[in-house]
């Protein structure tokens, strides 16, 4: 069977949703004062971080409802498939928080105005960047949520790759990949793809990338591949010769680290708290100051992992369940 419709309007939803978020945080953007740039969007990075959250949000809510209408509930445990969408929120694919990484536009409308460069390129260029960070932020966290409820699933055995035509040749050469359910995907900033579960009933089969290629028109060609590479495609060349699969991909977890881990969620009132502290208990973490005093935090002395190094360390799939539970990421 081909990709479902749910699948595909899954996907569609989600890009839509990561756009739409986009969008909002470029109308706050465009509030930067030119004369005072770190102090404005210092004051402006707030309301950008609230709609990126709701954005993270939404995207992760998606997953339960989505599942359910696409393998029907699961009945040795109903609740298998819900995510805790609010877990997923709040950092990046790295574990990072996205208070800081939102400030990163700025440093780079800065860095180039230091360069001499004319200031409007240079907030069009922060502006490219922060698209791109909550678009991502977004997508990163809908497909991660998906990840943890399929696997805490029994019945899916993996995941396809579905990846529309129009695509960069990076995404293209791995459509319809299949993979299992503990292999993370493999994306780039701003990446549109998606999944479907692979299950013994269910067992998608998505257009291959030579069918993708060949529902698109010459100037698609040109733009996805280059002139040199349509006019290689248009006399026979394969695909997957043609297109560096490797080149700029990677999951969402950033590569370089031992352990990838987040603080966010990790505070006594914290979601996934309450589970981590039950190993090792709470420690002071140093919080924000007020007057001459600071306040201290109370933080679960477990680290808490993104849900890719639960993915990339679990022993088996019982003990991706456990890790993800004890995380905080599934109920």
């Amino acid at each position: 069977m081909s990709p479902s419709l749910e699948a595909q309007e899954h996907i569609e939803a989600r890009r839509k949703l990561a756009l739409a978020t986009a969008l909002a945080t470029r109308r706050v953007w465009r509030q930067v004062d030119p004369d005072n740039l770190y102090q404005s969007w210092f004051a402006l990075v707030g309301d950008v971080l609230a709609i990126t959250m709701s954005g993270q949000l939404a995207a992760a809510q998606m997953t339960t409802p989505w599942l359910a209408g696409l393998l029907g509930t699961n009945e040795d445990r109903p609740d298998a498939d819900t995510v805790v969408p609010q877990a997923f929120t709040g950092v990046d694919g790295a574990g990072r928080p996205l208070g800081g990484v939102l400030m990163a536009p700025v440093w780079t409308v800065l860095r180039m105005v230091t360069q001499g460069l004319p200031l409007v390129r240079a907030m069009v260029a922060g502006q490219g960047l922060l698209d791109a960070i909550v678009r991502t932020a977004v997508a990163d966290t809908g497909r991660a949520a998906d990840m943890a409820a399929m696997t805490a699933r029994p019945a899916v055995t993996g995941y396809i790759r579905v990846v529309e035509a129009g695509a960069c040749d990076r995404c293209i050469v791995l459509a319809g990949n299949e993979y299992r359910t503990d292999k993370a995907f493999a994306r780039h900033p701003r990446c549109q793809c998606g999944m479907e579960p692979v299950t013994r009933e269910h067992r998608p089969k998505p257009a291959s990338p030579k069918e993708l290629v060949a529902q698109m028109s010459d100037a698609q060609k040109r733009k996805t591949f280059g002139e040199a590479g349509a006019k290689a495609l248009n006399e026979g060349a394969d695909i997957g010769q043609l297109v560096n699969a490797r080149r700029g991909m990677e999951s969402a977890t950033v590569f370089g680290r031992k352990l990838q881990v987040t603080s966010e969620g990790t505070t006594r009132r914290g979601f996934a708290a309450r589970r981590l502290a039950t190993e090792k208990g709470f420690a002071k973490a140093p919080g924000t100051r007020h007057g001459t005093e600071t306040a201290v935090r109370l933080r679960s002395k477990t680290p808490r992992l993104m849900p890719e190094e639960i993915f990339r360390i679990a022993d088996d799939r019982t003990h991706a369940v456990r890790l993800l539970r004890l995380h905080g990421f599934i109920a």
